[in-house]
């Protein structure tokens, strides 16, 4: 059966969710929501907006408690950078720092054991949320052009030398992936799509959601919005590889207008690299 990928405008992540169905399991009172979160510098907008993790905490507000997941990196300390959602919190829903988490599991990545996080090893429902990125230049194109919702596992390493895990990057990051034991639901925030090309900058507002349960197809979907061929992604590769999820846009069932703001997307990213 063909994985479902739902596209939609910013203000209907519930109407996503029910596009994707099935997913009650995920939602029991008895569990708690992990939402990984990925921002490197909170002063860009190159992160997802306090608005849709708003949205994705309001979806989940049976559970028994959310947490908004970051490590420390050398950017920063995780909470410090938690801070930007900080209209987001409450009694059930509270900043998470996994660096500080003092119950950690030994996890294996590329051949080295780490530390993971307690929340990461339990049955809690797993959310990976992120913003659709491009970057041009090739000193820095890897690891900028490997996608959003996978790239963002990165920061479940809990120490601040996450750095040398770039050597073999794709594989890293599935081997983190699977240390998790996958992600539960996926969340690319459109409502800003960060471009890069050399030293410029610019971020375009298509202002929609993608949404789904298998993350790759998901971040496949992500990919074709910013012009890339999600069969030519290394991580993809390597998830096809293992058996992990679809990757093959033929193969995913997109529910919703991707087109129109794909079109947006590369217009101004062609503009940037003139």
């Amino acid at each position: 059966m063909k994985p479902t990928v739902a596209v939609v405008d910013i203000d209907s992540f519930a109407n996503a969710i029910d596009i994707i169905g099935n997913i009650e399991h995920l939602k029991k009172p008895s569990k708690q929501v992990v939402i990984k979160v990925g921002v490197y510098d909170p002063k860009s907008s190159n992160c997802t907006t306090p608005k849709i993790v708003d949205a994705i905490t309001s979806y989940f507000e049976s559970a028994s408690k959310i947490l908004i997941a970051e490590s420390d990196s050398s950017a920063g300390l995780g909470l410090e950078r938690l801070e930007i959602w900080n209209d987001c919190y409450n009694d059930t829903v509270v900043p998470f720092n996994l660096s500080d988490d003092d119950k950690t599991g030994e996890v294996e990545v590329m051949g080295e054991i780490i530390p993971f996080s307690h929340v990461l090893l339990e049955p809690n429902t797993f959310i990976s949320t992120h913003i659709p990125r491009r970057y041009k230049d090739a000193g820095k194109s890897m690891a900028m052009n490997l996608g959003s919702i996978i790239k963002n596992l990165l920061g479940l390493i809990l120490d601040t030398k996450k750095v040398r895990f770039h050597k073999d990057l794709p594989n890293a990051l599935l081997d983190l992936y699977e240390a998790a034991g996958g992600i539960d639901l996926a969340v690319i925030d459109g409502t800003n799509v960060y471009l890069g090309y050399k030293k410029k900058c610019i971020t375009v507002t298509p202002n929609i959601l993608i949404v789904g349960t298998d993350a790759f197809a998901t971040e496949a979907v992500g990919l074709h919005l910013v012009g890339f061929d999600p069969l030519e992604n290394l991580v993809l590769q390597g998830a096809r590889d293992r058996g992990l999820g679809e990757i093959d846009l033929a193969k995913i069932n997109i529910i919703g207008d991707i087109e129109t703001p794909r079109k947006m997307v590369l217009e101004a990213f062609e503009n940037l690299c003139q």
